[in-house]
């Protein structure tokens, strides 16, 4: 994780230059606050703060002339760079843009001023030029995706911001009703915190009554129920998303790419491949293939087939259909025990 470099920069530990990249936007999206924090002011953001987006007509020539131009009435100067895709592979608008600016300014970085260099890529072309110098200069941060302990550790330390506690089943609880998307984990850690004011502990049974279910976890909800018999319980939560107003394409979208994801998951690990490595080839979280794997155990290749052929008639019914579409997936959950045995 990336909280060595978050606690550096909140003691104002702050290097000349940051070259940040990943897949983990919530990562991303802290680290260029924590930066805006703590290198100008509010009062100071109109003059000592400027962004320059590679992808929408700024030049890199641009932000280097910014980044060397002295702050006015503070201190240090803030310059970013966005979709700085020369640093990778990928033959993009931007990539053709000359680096020999930014190559000039690393040998000797203004005091004054904070760069951070955005690439919207998963990794780095490390045989370039511009990456082993930049890499040799700055402060890399890589936001990857979180494995499912990082997160509970993620967890830990955005709740230890609110001088608060959580418990360990707390923690599991919220990434189950929650999901592992950061975005929506550090919303609901702010909601946990405001109700816990005057306490010290986020309880499980504040997660239970504060946190809804995200729609997949709902999703994995009517699978669960359906594969143990539970039809009646299965259609009552179905009928309470109908109420919501989720759509029942979307629904069987998601049906659709949970039980697919059950049939890879089941196929490769009979491969011999780990969660971890299933995770990373099919390029998931390996939260989700960690559940799928519990249904995986209780379904042949046999059956799942035949549960997928029924969601491809499903998916064709409902496109074609005039009447009321959410009947027919009702009528899917109804016969899914059966498909199943």
């Amino acid at each position: 994780m990336i909280i060595k470099e978050w606690n550096a920069i909140k003691k104002g530990q702050l290097a000349p230059v940051y070259l940040l990249y990943g897949e983990e936007e919530y990562l991303l999206h802290e680290t260029k606050q924590l930066l805006i924090q703590h290198v100008v002011s509010e009062e100071e953001m109109d003059f000592n703060f400027s962004l320059h987006d590679l992808a929408d007509e700024d030049t890199l020539e641009a932000a280097i002339e910014d980044a060397e131009s002295f702050p006015f009435m503070g201190e240090k100067r803030l310059v970013f760079v966005e979709g700085a895709m020369f640093f990778t592979a990928e033959k993009k608008k931007d990539s053709k843009q000359s680096t020999e600016v930014l190559e000039a300014y690393l040998a000797s970085p203004a005091p004054y001023t904070v760069l951070v260099i955005h690439v919207p890529a998963e990794k780095l072309d490390e045989r370039k030029k511009i990456t082993k110098l930049t890499k040799k200069t700055a402060s890399v941060i890589e936001a990857k995706k979180l494995t499912v302990n990082d997160i509970k550790g993620w967890i830990k330390s955005k709740v230890a911001d609110h001088r608060l506690q959580i418990e360990d089943e707390a923690v599991e609880k919220l990434t189950v009703l929650a999901g592992t998307n950061l975005f929506m984990l550090a919303g609901e850690i702010e909601k946990l915190a405001l109700y816990a004011d005057g306490a010290d502990m986020i309880r499980h049974e504040d997660v239970v009554l504060l946190t809804p279910k995200s729609v997949e976890n709902n999703v994995f909800d009517l699978i669960e129920f359906t594969l143990n018999g539970r039809t009646g319980q299965a259609i009552e939560l179905y009928h309470d998303l109908i109420r919501q107003k989720e759509e029942p394409l979307k629904l069987l979208a998601l049906l659709s790419g949970q039980f697919r994801l059950i049939y890879q998951v089941k196929n490769m690990s009979g491969k011999g491949f780990s969660q971890q490595q299933i995770a990373s080839r099919l390029k998931v979280h390996p939260f989700r293939v960690k559940l799928a794997g519990q249904h995986a155990a209780k379904l042949s290749e046999d059956h799942l087939k035949t549960i997928m052929l029924s969601l491809a008639e499903c998916d064709l019914a409902l496109k074609s259909s005039s009447g009321r579409k959410d009947m027919i997936l009702e009528m899917f959950l109804t016969k899914l025990p059966a498909l199943s045995r």
